[in-house]
């Protein structure tokens, strides 16, 4: 993540210059809210909701009809009629400047040293959370996974069912940096991969793959709306999101996301994310879920490590603002990686996030269950640690 001193967003400027916005539309509001924001400001919008790697802002904006926000571009004037909008009763509910957020995983330098535990067929991760003995395979559900894309020709993903769509203007899905292949790998990788150890949670899942993170680990609001939309409108049961921002204790949560969360629950879609690698345990210090896990509305993911203990980067609930729902294995984690060196160990609630994911698509499965009752399902289940719960929630989520 980045220190929150520097995750600002592209706001308007006082010279005249243009900033990027996300402008939350009432419920039911949509078709009245594309015309308040021509009406109130002179943006022009493009409905773009079923589309994959649309242009932002497409021509002005780009509204997401199955979320009810737009992404649009404003110049100070623009943005100070649509602040007046949000005030008035009206069909704009909030006004956001956009911020950039990163892929979350701890450095090389600070993983830990291999678990000392027998990983010939299974991961630790898989085995902590009891998937190598669940008869469910994922088959039948959908999976998406919004990173940094994806090793499409990936040696152990033959003749998978893999879709993919790029949000980053100028890059393809391809993954140039390895998170994406790495998420995408635990989530929904091999079981039997030929030659190492098999590391995926539901390995029989439809993955679909959104870039929405660049080469170089980084993207933009806009770009992680867009590939939500673009999981909904294909009926993914799971979004799986191992990205954010830092924020400070008692930040608000973003009304946009969490209302874009709540309406993705409401079709079926649980949104998993990452709660970030900000803390330093072994220092006392303990920073706040960031962006956008500390929503309500989002399932926030703290990591654990092979000994059952929390890791030492993993955020926690510090205040009212943002609680840890559930850990999952985050520490040395065994999977995917962008050939040629095909398989990487790496650390982070980002690894984590796939194991929850993962396990969502085996309970889907084998229950049925989406939206909120697939949430319920994951607490229910999860196996309770002697540790607080302010750090781990309901505990480490379990395999049907």
């Amino acid at each position: 993540m980045t220190n929150p001193e520097e995750n600002t967003g592209a706001a308007a400027g006082d010279d005249g210059t243009t900033g990027r916005y996300l402008v939350l539309l009432e419920d039911g509001a949509i078709e009245a809210g594309t015309r308040a924001l021509n009406q109130i400001a002179g943006v022009r919008t493009a409905s773009t909701a079923e589309a994959a790697g649309a242009e932002f802002p497409g021509p002005d904006g780009l509204v997401f009809d199955r979320l009810g926000v737009a992404v649009i571009d404003a110049d100070p004037d623009q943005l100070s009629a649509l602040s007046d909008a949000v005030d008035a009763p009206g069909p704009i509910a909030a006004l956001e400047a956009e911020r950039r957020v990163f892929a979350i995983s701890a450095t090389a330098e600070e993983a830990a040293p291999a678990p000392q535990v027998d990983e010939s067929v299974f991961t630790w991760g898989l085995q902590a959370v009891g998937a190598n003995k669940s008869t469910a395979t994922g088959a039948g559900v959908r999976i998406a996974v919004l990173d940094t894309g994806f090793d499409f020709e990936h040696p152990e993903f033959a003749g998978r069912a893999v879709t993919t769509a790029s949000f980053i203007n100028g890059e393809t899905v391809a993954d140039g940096h390895g998170h994406g292949t790495h998420c995408i790998g635990t989530a929904a990788g091999p079981r039997a991969p030929g030659g190492g150890a098999g590391y995926g949670v539901a390995h029989e899942a439809e993955i679909f793959a959104g870039k929405v993170l660049s080469n170089a680990g980084s993207g933009s609001d806009g770009g992680i709306l867009a590939g939500i939309a673009w999981a909904v409108s294909n009926n993914c049961q799971v979004v799986s999101m191992s990205l954010g921002a830092a924020v400070r204790p008692g930040t608000p949560y973003s009304q946009t996301y969490e209302r874009v969360a709540s309406r993705a629950l409401a079709q079926g879609t649980l949104i998993v994310a990452a709660a970030g690698n900000e803390s330093r345990r072994q220092e006392g210090r303990i920073n706040p879920v960031g962006h956008p896990a500390n929503c309500p509305s989002v399932l926030a993911v703290g990591a654990i490590d092979v000994a059952t203990a929390l890791g030492w980067f993993s955020c926690g609930t510090v205040d009212l603002i943002g609680a840890v729902d559930v850990v999952a294995p985050g520490v040395d984690v065994y999977s995917s990686w962008p050939r040629p060196k095909n398989h990487n160990r790496i650390s982070g609630t980002s690894m984590a996030t796939p194991h929850v994911a993962g396990v969502a698509a085996l309970i889907s499965q084998a229950t049925g269950a989406r939206g909120w009752e697939l949430w319920a399902r994951l607490h229910q289940a999860a196996r309770r640690l002697p540790l607080p719960s302010v750090d781990v929630g309901a505990g480490v989520v379990q395999a049907p």
